[in-house]
């Protein structure tokens, strides 16, 4: 069990969505921050031939770690919650996750570190897209 599951199973205010969709969103966004950080800081590693090619890529992946950051961060406060804020913030996630992972499908054949990226923005997609479907986040 992840530490996102056990805080919202001890948490005190009563949560109507699936805990596990919505703990499971919460981790894919967290891990997949971190793999938006990790791929823009590659890139910027690459040579300097290669740099201008990956601006956009780069810059893709820095707004998609801060949108999956603050998104996984917004699910996580259950008390007084706004439920269109936080439909809102998952779909802003949704595009951010949409635009990294087709910036980093440009680059995957040349540098792995992008084909990760893409493959952690399309799974976290679509595990956001599924909880967008299935709630309407009201408590």
């Amino acid at each position: 069990m992840t530490y996102a599951a056990r805080m919202l199973d001890t948490h005190p205010v009563e949560i109507t969505v699936d805990r596990k969709q919505l703990a499971d969103a919460i981790d894919a966004l967290t891990s997949c921050s971190q793999a938006c950080t990790a791929c823009a800081d590659a890139c910027l590693g690459e040579s300097a031939e290669a740099l201008p090619g990956l601006a956009r890529c780069i810059r893709d992946n820095l707004d998609c770690a801060d949108i999956c950051d603050t998104t996984a961060r917004v699910l996580s406060r259950r008390t007084g919650d706004d439920p269109a804020v936080g439909r809102a913030q998952l779909e802003g996630a949704v595009r951010a996750l949409k635009r990294c992972g087709d910036s980093c499908a440009e680059h995957r054949d040349a540098h792995e570190h992008c084909a990760v990226c893409e493959q952690a923005c399309r799974d976290t997609e679509r595990i956001v897209q599924e909880l967008l479907s299935g709630i309407g986040l009201s408590r």
